[in-house]
């Protein structure tokens, strides 16, 4: 008896889990995801290995000239785990195709056997009236095809968001992450980087474009009342996954 009804058991499992997404901003805006334990502070709070310096002298210590990235005219590029970059994300691409084709085709065929050894004519004698065996075969084809295709599109993006280097990889290449969220009313705005960096290509004012990252990740999206709203129910989602027409 346990067992005897576990479809509805199943359907409202599900109508449970799906609703967990949208309680968080049921009546209320959305949570920010909590910064605790994510991969840019665990980052920042590794300690590293230790480097081995040179000692400096008093008067190097003093002096404005020092190479030292926390000196007045020191690298102040991100170039170890737990430091942060500046990432400029400029995108104002546009990209248009545009395909003609026509293709036509006719052809015709015909085969006629006016005298073969007589038979032709011996045969129109038992043949009603009007045929003829001097036509014997005649084949007429025409086939034409036509098609056409254009993609058009535009994108346009410009952001800016600070990203924490999580990791040094074995040929110093940097491992990046950042994320950004902006909450206004009971909308929230989230952005979200990720990909790999040579120290080389940091500018001097500690920035990087996005064309030169590696396997870059880029999101920007949202969550809240507004985007529940512009979302096809899930219900829907699966009809439209699974229905053939």
């Amino acid at each position: 008896m346990l067992h005897s009804r576990p479809v509805p058991r199943l359907i409202a499992l599900a109508l449970v889990l799906s609703a967990c997404g949208r309680a968080d901003h049921l009546g209320k805006a959305p949570s920010f995801t909590p910064n605790t334990e994510s991969p840019e502070q665990v980052a920042m709070l590794w300690p590293g290995l230790p480097l081995y310096t040179q000692p400096q002298r008093t008067v190097d210590r003093a002096s404005l000239w020092s190479g030292g990235q926390s000196s007045l005219l020191g690298d102040q590029r991100a170039m170890k785990k737990g430091d942060i970059l500046t990432v400029v994300i400029e995108i104002d691409e546009k990209a248009e195709i545009s395909n003609d084709t026509n293709r036509s085709r006719s052809g015709s065929e015909s085969l006629s056997v006016p005298g073969l050894f007589g038979l032709p004519q011996r045969i129109d004698e038992h043949l009603p009236e009007g045929a003829s065996l001097n036509e014997a075969v005649s084949v007429d084809s025409t086939s034409a095809s036509g098609g056409r295709g254009s993609v058009k599109r535009k994108e346009k993006l410009t952001l800016r968001v600070a990203a924490t280097v999580v990791d040094v990889l074995p040929n110093g290449v940097l491992s990046i992450s950042g994320s950004q969220e902006l909450r206004v009313n009971f909308e929230l705005r989230e952005l979200l980087v990720s990909g790999f960096v040579r120290p080389e290509d940091i500018s001097r004012q500690n920035e990087i474009t996005y064309d030169k990252i590696a396997s870059a990740r880029v999101s920007y999206g949202g969550r809240g009342q507004i985007t529940d709203v512009q979302q096809p129910r899930y219900g829907q989602q699966v009809l439209d996954m699974v229905l053939p027409f």
